[in-house]
């Protein structure tokens, strides 16, 4: 391959040399952040937090009994916070706790594999 097809494969967003320079110190927490639930867990707490807001604030407007267009706004932010926080809590017992309980049964089997594997080379014998 060309130097020039070599330069044309890489992003634009890595042409100047500080991007570079930068990429490389923070390549390792990068690469965490990217493989870890952290920002699904993020999303989801901001998600809930402002869901709940708006749910508490469009209930409050609903309360003093606003009329037209007011009322309209008060119901739409009461359902959309009521939407969105109850949302959150439904992922959380779809996708969240299910993926956490195996990732706890994964490291779990990964723990027994490694110490019957120890076992195995420390009786001189071969793994079946």
């Amino acid at each position: 391959m060309s130097e020039d097809q070599e330069s044309k494969d890489i992003p634009p967003m890595f042409a100047d040399e500080l991007t570079l320079a930068w990429m490389e110190e923070h390549l390792t927490e990068l690469k965490q952040s990217v493989s870890g639930q952290s920002i699904l867990y993020w999303s989801l707490g901001i998600s809930f937090v402002v869901g709940l807001a708006a749910h508490v604030g469009g209930y409050a407007l609903l309360s003093s009994q606003p009329a037209g267009l007011l009322g309209l706004l008060a119901d739409l932010l009461h359902a959309l916070g009521w939407s969105l926080w109850t949302g959150v809590v439904v992922a959380a017992f779809v996708q969240v706790i299910p993926e956490a309980k195996r990732r706890q049964i994964k490291q779990a089997i990964d723990a027994y594999e490694a110490l019957r594997r120890d076992k195995a080379q420390a009786g001189g014998h071969r793994e079946p």
